[in-house]
């Protein structure tokens, strides 16, 4: 089933993916957002069992608070790396790049009630550890219909690129990126798995986006 994509001012989207048991909600937006997100659950008919953070930038997080108190129950999730800047610990493991954590990290009362690392399932999808956007970035991948959720590691606003080049016409991402040559593996692993359909955190859905993920990827080399 195609993805259900929310958007404020065209410039941030989230996700609703169907399950059998109701709404996967793939990010949050940016403040404020909770009433639109929750309208378009209430369209599809159905209810979002959990929220699945691709990473804690304020922009992807920030109505989290809101729509976790509104809805009560809901598993949170976020990957195990990520836990930490969602705490607004912007500490480096070990053996990681030593660059700056780029990028505004808000932080969240709501605590996850699930990490989760590369290989692992939130439903109907796989999760992919994509770091280099952040340290402890992923995107999800619907086996069903080939939907992949790229977060950041991708944006489709003003031309496809990845977040390891600026692009003039939507720098944010590049701009909020930790470590761009991280990125860079970390699109190319994206690219690896053929998707049918990239859903970005910024810019229309794409299908069929393999052509167009590969300029890309040259365009950062």
């Amino acid at each position: 089933m195609p993805p259900v994509r929310i958007s404020r001012f065209g410039f941030v989207n989230a996700y609703l993916v169907r399950e059998d048991d109701g709404l996967t909600l793939v990010d949050t937006m940016i403040p404020g957002s909770a009433k639109k997100i929750l309208a378009a659950a209430e369209r599809e008919g159905a209810p979002i069992r959990r929220i699945a953070l691709t990473h804690a930038h304020g922009d992807h997080i920030g109505s989290l608070d809101d729509i976790a108190a509104e809805l009560g129950e809901v598993e949170v999730i976020i990957s195990e790396r990520e836990e930490r800047p969602l705490r607004k610990d912007l500490s480096l493991d070990p053996g990681e790049p030593v660059d700056e954590v780029r990028g505004g990290y808000p932080g969240a009362e709501t605590r996850p009630s699930r990490t989760v690392n590369h290989g692992d399932r939130i439903g109907s999808l796989e999760v992919i550890a994509t770091p280099g956007h952040t340290p402890g970035h992923i995107a999800l991948l619907d086996r069903r219909d080939g939907t992949l959720y790229a977060g950041d590691a991708y944006t489709t606003l003003g031309g496809v690129e990845t977040c390891a080049r600026r692009n003039m016409l939507f720098p944010l991402p590049y701009s909020a990126t930790w470590h761009r040559p991280t990125a860079l593996e970390s699109a190319r692993a994206l690219r690896r798995l053929d998707p049918d359909r990239l859903a970005t955190g910024h810019g229309r859905v794409l299908e069929s986006p393999a052509a167009k993920m590969d300029k890309a990827i040259a365009r950062a080399e």
